[in-house]
């Protein structure tokens, strides 16, 4: 970030001086009435019945601008659109003193400038829908000039395509893109129509803490604050499992949460420390119960944002119609590697590893080496939506003992264009069997695995009370808002990823 002014932003700061001189406030504090917006223009706009658009009052940005003499034109945008205007001196400037036009419209209004008009609808010759300007107030300056981007007949033109652009100054970005804009927009969507099909079928929307004396629910390094007035150290949530479960002992059949999570771990194309996840949890359900329906809640919520089941992501078509395959994890290694883990030690797991070139390290117990030579040889063949199922108990501290395949639980992930979208079980809900995954993960942590559970003695008391058999997921929300806006990063679908500080000069 540069502490040096461009010529450009000398320049509008010189016209910022000018406009205060002239006795115009660039900044005004009074509200500017707005009664109508472009989206509202284009779609009802009657030529032969135009009376309705007589007197319109908007808000927006400027642009473009084209002077043309004793008239102009330029484009608005608002959060709806763009709309041509015509502006003629004389309706602007309907005495002697053309100040208002000739000086402030046509030398001091720049593009980013935010103004009101007021004026009525009309068709030019040329067939552009248009406003004819009679009167405009300027409501901001903008002292930062924009990145051109041409735009013709729908197409985009010199689109800025720079990362470092787009998610550092996403609010420049979301200017200049109105197709990121809108892509955000889906986002929202999509949790809707995710609300939608949950609160429908009496599910209860709740919240639990962010900071966590201890960070459980997932297998995950966390971020560490410390509370001052406490004086205690609080991690940032890594998951709100346990919390939610607490709920289920309470007395509630059907809990849920989008929840803001927050995980110590690498950034990639699918990972950023912060991201939205959606759990929810169920009473007297079990993982089969969940396959069904989260292959439900995905069908409706695609079927809402795009009327079809059908969508492209990348080259690819992915379809969410239901049902969606199930394939157990230790058949899907067999097949795409040809070996049978299923009864290997952890010696013999780090054989296999090493034969497909999978890294390992001391620290990673059988579950992590099976997660691995699943991840490296399996995950990405499954394209289409498709349930991996009955996980070795290993892998799953937080998961129920499958009912008839001994060493293996009741827990599916749902894979979908290569990438994990959500993961769920049958939840454990013996607190003695819980209380022991939890003292197996305390001795991987010995080892070294900065991944590996805490012991939450608080979650095994609740336990203890009783909680029903129960049904649990968790899902991507951030994942899965990629593959339906058709995004290849997950830096395109967060307002604000993280990234590096800006380094500021010398």
């Amino acid at each position: 970030m540069s502490l040096t002014l461009s010529e450009q932003e000398r320049i509008r700061r010189e016209k910022l001086a000018q406009l205060q001189q002239l006795g115009i406030d660039p900044y005004p504090a009074a509200q500017y009435e707005v009664n109508t917006h472009i989206r509202t223009i284009r779609e009802q706009f009657d030529p032969a019945h135009p009376e309705a658009f007589q007197h319109v009052s908007l808000a927006g940005r400027i642009m473009t601008m084209r002077d043309m003499g004793k008239a102009s034109f330029a484009d608005l945008q608002d959060s709806t659109g763009r709309i041509q205007l015509y502006v003629r001196r004389d309706d602007i400037c309907p005495g002697e003193d053309k100040t208002l036009y000739n000086t402030v419209w046509k030398k001091l209004l720049d593009i980013g400038d935010i103004i009101g008009v007021k004026g009525f609808v009309f068709y030019t010759k040329t067939g552009e829908l248009s406003i004819h300007v009679q009167s405009f107030t300027l409501l901001c300056k903008s002292l930062r000039p924009l990145p051109v981007v041409k735009e013709k007949e729908g197409e985009v033109y010199d689109a800025v395509t720079d990362p470092e652009f787009k998610y550092r100054q996403r609010y420049a970005h979301l200017i200049i893109e109105p197709q990121a804009r809108e892509r955000f927009a889906m986002i929202t969507r999509m949790k809707q129509a995710i609300r939608d099909f949950l609160n429908q079928r009496g599910a209860l929307e709740v919240d639990t803490p962010v900071l966590q004396t201890i960070p459980g629910g997932a297998a995950a390094r966390p971020f560490i604050t410390h509370h001052h007035a406490l004086d205690i150290d609080l991690y940032l949530r890594i998951a709100d499992e346990l919390y939610l479960k607490r709920l289920i002992v309470g007395g509630y059949d059907w809990v849920y949460e989008f929840s803001r999570n927050f995980r110590n771990e690498g950034m990639d194309r699918t990972h950023n420390p912060e991201f939205t996840i959606l759990e929810f949890y169920v009473a007297y359900k079990d993982y089969f119960w969940m396959m069904e329906t989260t292959e439900q809640l995905l069908e409706h919520v695609v079927k809402t944002l795009h009327g079809t089941t059908v969508i492209p992501v990348g080259d690819r078509q992915i379809d969410f119609k239901a049902p969606y395959p199930r394939i157990a994890i230790l058949d899907a290694i067999q097949e795409f590697t040809g070996i049978d883990i299923s009864e290997m030690d952890e010696n013999q797991l780090r054989e296999v590893c090493k034969q497909f070139n999978i890294p390992t390290d001391n620290t990673m117990g059988r579950g992590k080496l099976i997660d691995a030579i699943f991840s490296d040889t399996c995950q990405s063949h499954f394209i289409q939506p498709t349930f991996i199922i009955d996980y070795p108990v290993e892998m799953s501290p937080l998961t129920k003992k499958h009912r008839s395949k001994p060493g293996l639980v009741e827990r599916f992930e749902l894979i979908i264009n290569g990438k994990e979208i959500a993961n769920a079980y049958s939840e454990l809900n013996d607190p003695i069997d819980q209380l022991h995954r939890f003292e197996e993960q305390q001795k991987l942590m010995q080892r070294g695995d900065e991944e590996a559970m805490y012991i939450d003695y608080d979650f095994i008391r609740a336990l203890e009370y009783g909680m029903p058999p129960t049904a649990g997921i968790g899902i991507g929300m951030d994942r899965l808002a990629m593959l339906l806006t058709n995004q290849p990063s997950i830096q395109d679908v967060l307002f604000f990823p993280q990234m590096r500080p800006e380094r500021l000069p010398d």
